[in-house]
């Protein structure tokens, strides 16, 4: 089995009949695991596949094989890629990888200006994370949206973030600021006319060279007509 065996697309209505299946193995992966995430209804699985919010992958005969979708937070200043699955049936091919870099793809395109972050203790996600552009940042720099902080009351550590008044817990904090990566588009727009500037200066160049050569290659012919 390898990754050419799964399509990995945007989620939209045809697929809200996986949704069940996906919510039970995101509450079976976190008992596994011993921490938590916040539950989702099979209904919120489905909006989000509505909504084009969702990354979904299929294996060719049809059997879904992992998912994540999109929340926004802090009216739309932070965007969080959540409940990453894979089917246990279809583990280490590679799928979290690609789910991430889709659904990352994916928040990019739908929220260009807005901060991406996640919390969590998979080391695995962790290099995902920093391979697309993502630090580990303090939670202090997170969203200070309450309705994100009360899906961690479904964490079996909640007491611990909240002991902690909600500065660390065991998850790792990780963010990707499109501000710190990007130059402003000013600046963007100074490097094209210079490089410009570097083609146009090369062009005239070699037509200079090219003329010399010319001027060159009709003497010597001169010369060897006359003598």
């Amino acid at each position: 089995m390898q990754l050419s065996d799964f399509d990995i697309i945007v989620a939209s209505e045809q697929h809200i009949s996986y949704a069940e299946q996906i919510v039970e193995e995101m509450a079976e992966s976190a008992k596994a695991r011993g921490t938590g995430i916040a539950r989702r209804s099979p209904d919120y699985v489905a909006n989000k596949m509505q909504e084009g919010k969702a990354v979904i992958a299929l294996h060719k005969d049809g059997t879904w094989a992992g998912f994540c979708y999109i929340e926004t937070w802090s009216h739309g200043k932070f965007v969080a890629n959540s409940g990453l699955i894979v089917n246990p049936e279809f583990r280490k091919v590679g799928l979290a990888k690609a789910i991430k870099y889709k659904i990352f793809e994916l928040s990019r395109q739908q929220y260009p200006d807005s901060k991406i972050f996640g919390l969590t203790t998979g080391l695995a996600v962790m290099k995902i994370n920093s391979e697309l552009g993502y630090e580990p940042v303090t939670y202090s720099e997170l969203t200070t949206d309450e309705e994100f902080w009360k899906g961690c009351q479904s964490c079996v550590n909640h007491d611990i973030l909240m002991s902690k008044g909600r500065k660390n817990c065991l998850c790792t904090a990780m963010l990707y600021d499109p501000a710190e990566k990007e130059p402003p588009k000013e600046e963007e727009e100074v490097k094209k006319e210079e490089h410009l500037e570097k083609v146009t200066h090369k062009s005239k160049l070699f037509e200079r060279i090219e003329r010399k050569l010319g001027s060159f290659k009709l003497f010597n012919a001169f010369f060897l007509n006359k003598y």
